[in-house]
């Protein structure tokens, strides 16, 4: 299979390179990746421009730094790189970010998952971090001299980005069967882009798999670049993905539960509540993820 790979970045030079070298790397190399550049105003288009002298199979489009919006700027840098691209010749079309090292055999495991299940439509590994328990301060995590390509973690250095569950795709490394993203109609661009993918390919009857034995690096872990966003963003996101009030008000009370924040409920509700805009989804997907969520919940008690 040939996979299309698109690389949102802004501001990466402290990560593109060992990013870049990790794909470079891999056993499995029928790919071409594109690098949109968003506006970078640091070393990243220099550092992007030295690698694909040297490989062919990398290119760059550089873009003018993109309004910043959580989750739609994402989307629209991604949809530039798919543009300027004849996609329709791929197989797997791959959203990754520039923060990620891959081990060698990444591409080739997620390959073999495509080629030997047809119905697999959206398929990753898993994403680690720094272990913050042996290491609490994020600003001292990076070793300019660490081994990148050493994934032997013999000292359980790295560990799982605890941020959903090991059976979600998560944003940072999302691979597309070209079939499950043509019947998704691509990428919403919304917060909350990295959920609605997965509840529509489910509604096209697309498996979503996890390799849980396959692992990555994130270099910016995602709770450090975010741990300032606010639980407004909570309730837009629920309303975004097709959620109805009492969904909504269920998922407010789990998260607030796990974050011992009875506040956070009542701001991610009225939040919720305040949401005016058109969702990006039509009604036949509104009901089926509504269906989906609600049997989901009854599951968890046994009904």
């Amino acid at each position: 299979m040939k996979f299309l790979i698109i690389i949102p970045a802004h501001n990466e030079e402290n990560n593109i390179f060992p990013f870049l070298e990790s794909l470079k790397n891999q056993s499995f190399q029928n790919f071409v990746c594109v690098v949109v550049n968003d506006g970078s105003t640091d070393r990243t288009s220099e550092i992007i421009n030295d690698f694909k002298v040297q490989d062919s199979r990398f290119k760059v489009l550089n873009l003018e730094k993109s309004e910043h919006e959580p989750g739609a700027k994402v989307v629209r840098t991604f949809n530039k790189g798919l543009e300027s691209v004849d996609w329709k010749g791929f197989d797997v079309i791959c959203k990754y970010d520039a923060d990620i090292v891959f081990p060698q055999n990444y591409l080739e495991k997620i390959n073999k998952v495509f080629e030997t299940n047809p119905k697999a439509g959206i398929v990753s590994g898993l994403v680690y971090i720094k272990n913050y328990k042996q290491n609490p301060e994020i600003k001292n995590l990076r070793n300019p001299n660490e081994n990148w390509a050493d994934f032997s973690n013999k000292n359980h250095d790295w560990v799982f980005e605890n941020l959903s569950s090991k059976n979600h795709v998560r944003g940072p490394i999302k691979a597309y069967r070209k079939e499950c993203f043509e019947d998704i109609n691509g990428l919403r661009a919304v917060l909350g882009w990295d959920n609605l993918d997965i509840l529509l390919a489910k509604k096209n009857n697309w498996e979503v798999v996890t390799v849980k034995e396959l692992w990555v690096k994130h270099l910016r872990p995602t709770a450090y670049k975010y741990k300032s966003q606010k639980a407004e963003k909570l309730g837009q996101y629920f309303y975004n993905i097709g959620l109805n009030l009492p969904l909504a008000m269920i998922s407010s009370a789990k998260s607030s539960f796990k974050n011992r924040s009875l506040k956070e409920f009542f701001i991610t509700t009225n939040s919720f509540i305040k949401q005016k805009e058109k969702r990006n989804l039509s009604k036949e997907e509104i009901k089926f993820i509504r269906n989906l969520r609600w049997k989901e919940f009854f599951k968890n008690f046994g009904l």
